[in-house]
């Protein structure tokens, strides 16, 4: 092994994404949660963004004085893709109140998640998830991604493609197939969490498409729970619900070497903690914090270490 030193920073800035208080695809999982709750938890801690939720205004004024309030910044928002069923035009009349909020707010990024026909707010277990099951299919999907990206990075928004459970593009293998056949305008969402679940190697998978990534999701995972979850059939929230996923340092996911990683191929934008938990069982103040110290230890760890191991 091969180390040098030098002085660079690791420019990142760690977010949250609010699912920490209140999941939008389950209320029951703290919907009674206010907004300025998680807020306000949120900027104590010491996050400097939040990603969007349902709880959040639709209006860039209103959300730049609820997150100036907290001296908080716009990190992005999902975006409920439909291109596996719309075209291209169905699809930039859709985007277009969501895309001129991120873009006003200050946001660089928007995280696309493709929806149509996606079973991950379904009880349906996770193996009868959609898949392209041709070429064509492939390639029809990737030229309107693309076409769509271009859009997006028109009005100075990335699109970031979210790799998800129970969507078409869960396994390294659809990852690897989605980012061949797109162009550079389409940016990977990295998702430690959902790429581990779907059986990847998160760090082999990062490795491989590290000039794609344009985004970070910092999720850990339970291996026991997932376990439980491909032998019993469980579907994707029955599996959130029981715990498979957690915040950055309470699972399996090494952390470290993802963000040497990073680190070391100059990534420049948000590490975001999202991590898909009931609040009841996971108070979110504690683990949410539990996320942020985590990160940020390793942030400082490197940039002291300033290593660059070949």
């Amino acid at each position: 092994m091969n180390i040098a030193f030098n002085d660079q920073t690791f420019n990142v800035k760690i977010g949250i994404n609010p699912i920490s208080w209140m999941n939008d695809d389950l209320p029951s999982l703290g919907g009674e949660t206010p907004l300025e709750t998680a807020l306000s938890e949120g900027a104590e801690i010491g996050y400097v963004g939040f990603e969007l939720g349902n709880k959040f205004p639709k209006e860039s004024g209103a959300l730049r004085a609820v997150l100036g309030k907290y001296k908080l910044e716009c990190v992005s928002g999902w975006y409920s893709g439909r291109l596996a069923r719309r075209s291209v035009e169905e699809e930039i009349a859709a985007v277009g109140p969501h895309l001129r909020l991120l873009a006003k707010s200050g946001a660089t990024v928007m995280v696309y998640g493709e929806v149509a026909d996606a079973i991950q707010g379904e009880p349906r277990p996770l193996y009868k998830r959609p898949r392209f099951v041709n070429a064509q299919q492939w390639q029809d999907y990737a030229d309107k991604l693309s076409a769509f990206a271009r859009h997006t990075l028109a009005h100075g928004v990335r699109l970031s493609y979210h790799h998800h459970m129970g969507a078409y593009v869960e396994t390294p293998a659809d990852v690897d197939q989605l980012m061949a056949l797109t162009g550079p305008e389409v940016g990977l969402l990295f998702d430690s969490g959902h790429i581990t679940f779907a059986g990847g190697d998160a760090l082999a998978v990062l490795r491989k498409h590290i000039e794609r990534v344009s985004h970070v999701h910092c999720k850990d995972v339970r291996p026991a729970v997932v376990k439980l979850a491909r032998n019993g059939n469980w579907s994707f929230l029955q599996a959130v619900i029981n715990g498979a996923f957690s915040v950055p340092g309470d699972g399996c996911v090494d952390f470290e070497a993802i963000l040497n990683l990073l680190y070391r191929h100059g990534y420049q934008g948000w590490l975001v903690v999202e991590a898909e938990q009931d609040p009841a069982v996971a108070p979110s103040y504690q683990y949410a914090q539990m996320g942020y110290q985590h990160l940020a230890q390793l942030v400082h760890k490197i940039e002291q270490a300033g290593r660059v191991v070949a």
